[in-house]
């Protein structure tokens, strides 16, 4: 994270990052550090978390590891509600509140049409998902085609993914460490729940209730990083994945171990988007995708 705050078109040492968090350094380094790099670098680990822990309750929940908020259509209808406030001319927060109330509308309607007169399954639900998502991606081209020529960079580098417009991390950060406090005394009935429901409901787990609490903390862990920092993708499918293989599949370490290597892993992919094509930036989300597409492909070819 020292890293990430130095690096930039001006770079700090390591050691100058450290005085200035100590309270020492020159008001240049200071204004650079307290006010741009490090509001930025913690807005990236708070995005990066809350994605990892969404991607591995919705894996759980789906009992399929190509789950993720990215694929079930959650970004996409975030997209669609900021990129909505931008057509309008508004801005600031209303562009925020719009991409939450996004989301949220986009899970309703993937849970609602997965759920139809009967209940819902894993597979129906993650069909569901990827229909919704195809047909998010279908208005928010036609979007940007009736799009005024002036507004089409801001909604082009929105939907890429940005953490540079992220303002205060704190309320992220407040809310992705109080989710994983809600998750811990849940952790043995996740851990029943990921062979089965009719395994978790034999041993006592009530199912039902249990699938609602992580669909619906998934959909506002999804808003939240998704309102923060734009349309970023496959970082809650690629963290799972990645620590299940070293870690096993016992949720009680994989939840917070997501919150740790979701936020590292998006405060790198953001240092990279920094320095590749210096001094120019690149949207982040460019990064994890070209991380998350090659991870995608092995696990869907895993999975025949």
């Amino acid at each position: 994270m020292v890293l990430s705050v130095g690096t930039g078109s001006v770079s700090v040492a390591p050691g100058q990052v450290l005085a200035v968090l100590l309270g020492e350094g020159g008001n240049l380094q200071q204004t650079l550090v307290l006010e741009l790099r490090l509001p930025r670098t913690l807005s990236a680990f708070a995005t990066g978390g809350l994605l990892a822990v969404a991607g591995a309750l919705m894996q759980v929940l789906l009992r399929n590891p190509l789950a993720d908020p990215y694929v079930l259509g959650l970004s996409g209808g975030a997209a669609v509600g900021a990129l909505l406030a931008m057509l309008a001319g508004l801005g600031g927060l209303i562009i925020s509140g719009s991409a939450f109330a996004g989301a949220l509308l986009a899970t309703l309607m993937v849970f609602g049409l997965a759920h139809g007169t009967g209940s819902w399954t894993p597979s129906r639900l993650l069909l569901t998902g990827v229909v919704v998502a195809a047909g998010w991606g279908a208005v928010i081209t036609l979007m940007l085609a009736i799009s005024p020529a002036q507004r089409l960079p801001g909604m082009l580098y929105w939907l890429m993914g940005d953490v540079s417009y992220a303002r205060s991390p704190w309320p992220a950060l407040g809310f992705l460490l109080l989710v994983c406090l809600l998750l811990v005394p849940l952790g043995r009935s996740l851990n029943v729940l990921a062979r089965g429901p009719m395994q978790a409901a034999a041993l006592g787990v009530a199912v039902r209730p249990l699938e609602w609490t992580i669909y619906i903390l998934a959909s506002l862990l999804t808003a939240t990083a998704v309102t923060m920092a734009g349309s970023i993708g496959f970082v809650g499918l690629v963290v799972p994945h990645m620590l299940r293989l070293v870690l096993g599949n016992d949720q009680r370490l994989i939840l917070p171990a997501c919150a740790l290597a979701g936020g590292t892993l998006l405060v790198l992919a953001d240092t990279l988007a920094r320095v590749v094509i210096a001094p120019e930036q690149l949207p982040v989300g460019v990064i994890t995708a070209l991380l998350g597409v090659p991870t995608f492909l092995y696990l869907l070819y895993r999975s025949r």
